[in-house]
């Protein structure tokens, strides 16, 4: 296995450490133990554990791009906005159903990570692109579409929260109902912002 590979299977066992068992239960040791690697392997490839947070960051980044990237949101001219609503419904619901690991990770170590000046605001701009929102505000002619994309990007942060460990955590994600409630809302929200 490369020192790449090997680094990427240690970073996605973190995620899933954090967000099974809570932050405190991070530890090389522990990391070591889930992969069965020799001890002393995790802290090889990361030797600090601030080392190991960033390279969590670096990793909820890269995959928050790709899986934009992948989920082809490229809006139409002119805008759609009930299609374009539908499609980022499904990007979401995706994100809820392969990523609720990173999801409660992310959250987790933004808490974590209050007071850090570097790893805060990376991690909190590690999974929605303001630059994309705004974009998309305006080519939809939005007067303001830097406050629209901020206070966009504000209520797709709390639905993602709600759906995974807020009141809406019930509502299975992968489901048609799913997709109809997300939709719903991001329909909502255009339409409050529509000249």
């Amino acid at each position: 296995m490369s020192t790449t590979d090997r680094r990427t299977l240690i970073v996605d066992a973190a995620i899933d450490l954090i967000a099974t068992q809570g932050l405190r239960a991070l530890t090389h040791r522990a990391l070591d133990t889930a992969l069965d690697l020799p001890t002393g392997s995790a802290s090889y490839y990361f030797r600090t554990k601030r080392a190991l947070i960033e390279a969590i960051v670096d990793r909820i980044t890269t995959r928050s791009r790709e899986d934009f990237t992948a989920a082809q949101l490229t809006p139409t001219d002119p805008i759609d906005p009930d299609t374009t609503a539908a499609g980022i419904a499904v990007w979401l619901d995706r994100l809820l159903t392969d990523r609720r690991n990173h999801l409660i990770t992310r959250h987790a170590l933004t808490l974590d990570l209050l007071s850090d000046p570097d790893l805060h605001p990376r991690l909190a701009r590690s999974l929605f692109s303001t630059e994309r929102a705004r974009n998309l505000f305006d080519a939809m002619g939005i007067r303001d579409p830097a406050t629209a994309a901020a206070d966009f990007i504000a209520l797709l942060e709390g639905a993602i929260f709600d759906r995974f460990a807020g009141s809406r955590a019930s509502l299975a994600a992968g489901t048609p109902e799913s997709i109809r409630q997300l939709t719903n809302l991001v329909t909502i929200c255009f339409r409050g912002v529509m000249p």
